[in-house]
């Protein structure tokens, strides 16, 4: 199943299960100078950025390929969401370019880019400020070595190297530890939160083998955050 299909699929409770997204939507808009007018959102989801922007602004123009998360997005005179995807290079070029933003923004999104590379040259093009939080592999790295499989994400050494090329700003690597009852819950929120990008990449019985092993009440976390 794409990830896309997957976000629209749990839209209605993504909210229920964001709490690591919540905390890096706060300090992601704790890092934007200036108050921004018109501002661009990657990845927007069902809204978390606007929802926390504490200041006035002109306009947010919202970008999301899960449509199940567009038709929740908050909307207001000042919002306008769009049906996109950011792994599309015409999008940039055909629509988004034809805005002026102040910033772009994106929050726990750009980590699920087919070509990150590509993604940072277009966002480059738009000629503007950015604030990016992109989750790492190190997202689950005790999850991933019990259980033997290679993480899905791009390391912090290879975004490092990436904002370097295109951007050469701000770069900051936060960890993150969220804990849980028992491991039920765990899997539970790692199925429902997105983090994962929803992919089924264990089969049951690998899956039953890890909720045994798993030597931890928490999930690990680590976030890069880039900014002008």
């Amino acid at each position: 199943m794409k990830v896309s299909s997957e976000f629209s699929k749990y839209a209605n409770k993504y909210d229920e299960y964001s709490i690591i997204q919540d905390k890096v939507a706060k300090k992601l808009l704790s890092m934007v100078k200036d108050e921004p007018k018109y501002i661009l959102d990657l990845g927007c989801g069902s809204g978390r950025l606007s929802k926390d922007i504490t200041w006035k602004y002109e306009k947010l123009l919202g970008i999301d390929f899960a449509l199940g998360m567009i038709d929740i997005h908050p909307r207001a005179k000042n919002i306008e969401c769009m049906y996109g995807d950011f792994n599309d290079s015409a999008l940039f070029r055909d629509k988004l370019s034809k805005y002026n933003f102040d910033y772009i923004l994106s929050a726990s999104a750009l980590q699920w880019s087919d070509d990150i590379e590509k993604t940072f040259k277009d966002i480059k093009s738009l000629n503007s400020s950015v604030a990016l939080a992109i989750f790492t592999s190190n997202t689950f790295s005790t999850l991933y070595k019990t259980a033997s499989l290679k993480p899905l994400l791009p390391t912090k050494e290879k975004v490092y190297e990436l904002q370097k090329r295109y951007f050469n700003i701000n770069f900051e690597i936060v960890e993150y530890k969220l804990k849980f009852n028992n491991v039920r819950d765990m899997f539970k929120y790692i199925k429902r939160s997105g983090v994962s990008g929803s992919r089924n990449i264990l089969t049951f019985k690998q899956m039953k083998k890890l909720m045994d092993e798993y030597p931890l009440d928490y999930l690990e976390f680590e976030v890069v955050f880039v900014s002008s």
